[in-house]
């Protein structure tokens, strides 16, 4: 755990669930938070089905604010650097703080990986104590609601990745035993073809065998549900065009990252080149500046953002505006906690062009335990709460169960 605690009254005690009444008149009293501040931010990472960080800002009102920080990318070393930068700072003030922190960590690379990691996690840990401090959802600071749920898509993996009658198996169980409508496989599983994986190109044979999994796929589910395909950014690009022409007849809902991320000019000829067959692109490309090519050259069929690391909650909304005037929908990568997956659900809820969000934890049986609220996501949907800020409390006991080795539980409050 990361602290900056400077409370100004350390023997206080607050409960998340005591303060909706009296914290909330006090704050309305002080000018509906204007005088709040910030006092100290902590982290702990939780060994989840990746290795999840998740943020605290806390308040001098006893108001606490929980978000996310992309696995493996925001560390907590880069937050706890941070932290002297909004402590003592009105947590409303999301937009000015989240520009202080991009332009103080400008020397460090602040337009792109860990440093934006780990500024959404505080960015999203922001909107749920603004949305408590404010009496409102977390989805009304960002412009009000579309929608009362959200689609969920099931990332999805059986043991053997390979097998195209084992993953038709696997999506089958998952539409009719858990109610899902939309399911993703990898594609970029081993065929037993391979001559040289290094230099991305994709012989006959293994073009051959990826056509087998869609089509055993495709052809199992049926219309019960839309079916993706992830190829983690593997092949080359005359390879990804061979790959997009060949699943062509079948009822492909996307093909995501064919091709490495970093040429976007590349990216708009490989995505153009298939008819029938959307491409999806966005989850390595960070804030809105990264995705604006994208966007603007139409080299993208669906973006797909990820919350906890391209920025945050507004810079996603302000990624989503953007991709609207080009008539592009939005499908949120995530591989979150049920934090991460609510300020995606929170986001998903705001904005007209949201088509789903990924959910990458099917398989781990306490993936809801970590908070006090039950059904999250519910025959392939997630309901977007009422309550104040992102609608969800952490159960530290259950992260406490989990923490990484060597980390150390928050500060209750």
């Amino acid at each position: 755990m990361v602290s900056y605690r400077t409370l100004r009254d350390p023997n206080a005690e607050y409960t998340m669930r005591d303060l909706s009444a009296e914290t909330m008149g006090a704050t309305a009293t002080r000018g509906g938070g204007r005088d709040v501040e910030i006092t100290d931010v902590q982290t702990t990472m939780v060994d989840g089905n990746y290795p999840w960080i998740l943020v605290r800002v806390y308040t001098d009102a006893g108001l606490v604010g929980t978000g996310e920080s992309y696995w493996g990318g925001g560390d907590a070393e880069i937050i706890e650097r941070m932290a002297p930068f909004i402590i003592g700072e009105n947590p409303l003030d999301i937009d000015r703080l989240y520009e202080h922190m991009i332009q103080k960590m400008s020397g460090e690379g602040s337009i792109s990986g860990k440093v934006i990691s780990a500024i959404s996690g505080i960015e999203i840990a922001l909107h749920d104590v603004a949305g408590k401090i404010l009496d409102v959802p977390a989805y009304q600071l960002v412009g009000g609601k579309y929608r009362d749920e959200v689609r969920v898509y099931c990332d999805l993996h059986t043991e053997d990745e390979a097998n195209p009658q084992a993953c038709a198996e696997e999506g089958v169980r998952v539409v009719e035993e858990l109610g899902y409508d939309a399911i993703k496989f990898d594609l970029d599983v081993p065929s037993g073809h391979e001559k040289d994986r290094a230099n991305r190109h994709l012989r006959d044979p293994e073009i051959d065998h990826k056509v087998e999994i869609v089509e055993a796929v495709t052809e199992a589910v049926g219309d019960r549900a839309d079916v993706a395909f992830d190829c983690h950014w593997s092949f080359s690009a005359g390879s990804a065009k061979r790959l997009l022409a060949a699943v062509e007849e079948y009822d492909v809902w996307w093909i995501e990252d064919p091709i490495p991320p970093e040429n976007h000019d590349v990216q708009r000829e490989v995505t153009q080149s298939a008819p029938r067959t959307p491409v999806t692109v966005g989850e390595n490309v960070y804030r809105t500046h990264g995705q604006r090519q994208l966007i603007t050259d139409q080299a993208v069929d669906i973006l797909a953002p990820d919350l906890p690391r391209v920025g945050g909650m507004r810079e996603t909304r302000k990624i989503a505006d953007l991709a609207a005037q080009f008539y592009i929908p939005i499908a949120m990568h995530n591989v979150s906690s049920p934090i991460g997956t609510m300020a995606s659900a929170q986001v998903g809820a705001a904005i007209p062009n949201s088509l789903a969000v990924e959910y990458h934890s099917y398989e781990l049986g306490w993936w809801e335990d970590l908070v006090e609220e039950d059904g999250l996501i519910e025959e392939g949907r997630m309901a977007v709460p009422e309550e104040p800020g992102l609608g969800l409390t952490l159960d530290l006991d259950v992260v406490e169960e989990h923490m990484v080795e060597g980390e150390t539980l928050f500060d209750p409050a």
